[in-house]
């Protein structure tokens, strides 16, 4: 039976939900249970889902098990093209007013904290990259190690360095980059920052799990992702020109499965390696969202999170935070 909430809050305003939280937690369950529920589409929130045929790495819902639930922001672009938070907010926000002028739920679902970030909160236009100063920033890195380039930008900027795990050099390097090129940090320039759906209320629902669950959720993950055939999807994508060094062979699981293709590790090592760095991304993950204002969290129950309780629940909490009224 399909539940109806208010599309708009008690100001009329219209409503966005968004499930955000570490990985494994079962977002994109969580969310087609919803968008079933309530009539909604999903829009992804995850930086290496917008690219076409990486597919099992990224847990993408296959077309044939959506239920009919319209999926957005999920392969939009070829493996060489760049797409950055700033275009995903643009992409992201055009598509949130479509669909709440086709009287629908926009439900955002994903973990990339940036990407969530730049959505409800606005990114600045930004200085454009500058290839010989991030070849000298790297530089640095390489002789004195990631955390070289972390202690000086907390000396600039220590609240970024919150945010940024001193390991993500690539996050580092655009941040000194901001600094040096503008004179002023990034946590001064996203204070100016606004909104592209600043006319929406954003309810925010964060799933997290207790620690050993989720650690047991994310290696059956990793396995049924090896089983699925992910070095077969690697080989493909090789195969028809995609270079090593495209932007998504740099996320987590493809960097390390594409390590063992050249003959780094051996397969069993491979997969520990892959758990043991998606567990620490989502350690990363939580502490981002734990920061972020204004998430209602949800504990998923059991094995999975798409439960009649968990909906309910969670729909509760949309009422509560968004609509401020009982649903019918």
């Amino acid at each position: 039976m399909r539940r109806r909430i208010g599309l708009r809050d008690a100001d009329g305003r219209p409503v966005l939900l968004a499930l955000v939280g570490p990985t494994a937690t079962g977002k994109s369950a969580l969310a087609m249970a919803v968008a079933a529920r309530v009539g909604g589409e999903i829009l992804g929130c995850d930086s290496t889902a917008v690219y076409r045929g990486f597919d099992i790495g990224t847990d993408k819902v296959p077309a044939g098990r959506q239920r009919g639930i319209p999926h957005h922001l999920i392969d939009v672009v070829d493996p060489v093209e760049v797409y950055s938070a700033a275009r995903y907010s643009r992409d992201a926000a055009r598509i949130v007013r479509d669909v709440t002028n086709r009287g629908r739920l926009p439900i955002v679902a994903g973990g990339t904290g940036l990407y969530y970030r730049a959505l409800t909160r606005g990114l600045f236009a930004g200085p454009g990259r500058d290839a010989e100063l991030r070849a000298r920033l790297q530089r640095v890195a390489r002789r004195r190690g990631g955390g070289a380039l972390h202690r000086f930008l907390a000396r600039h900027d220590p609240a970024s360095t919150r945010r940024i795990h001193p390991s993500d050099e690539k996050r580092l390097i655009r941040a000194l980059e901001v600094f040096l090129l503008t004179g002023r940090t990034l946590t001064d320039h996203f204070a100016e920052t606004r909104s592209p759906i600043a006319g929406h209320t954003v309810v925010t629902v964060g799933l997290r799990l207790p620690i050993d669950q989720l650690e047991g959720r994310i290696a059956d993950r990793v396995d049924r992702q090896l089983a699925s055939g992910l070095l077969d999807e690697i080989r493909r994508l090789l195969a028809r020109g995609v270079p090593e060094d495209a932007g998504p062979f740099g996320g987590l699981v493809y960097r390390q499965a594409l390590e063992h293709l050249r003959g780094e590790r051996d397969l069993r090592s491979t997969r520990d390696l892959i758990v043991r760095e998606n567990r620490r991304y989502s350690r990363r993950q939580l502490t981002w969202f734990r920061k972020e204002a204004g998430v209602h969290w949800l504990a998923t129950p059991g094995e999975h999170p798409a439960t009649g309780g968990a909906v309910e629940e969670l729909l509760d909490a949309v009422v509560r935070a968004g609509t401020g009224r009982t649903p019918a």
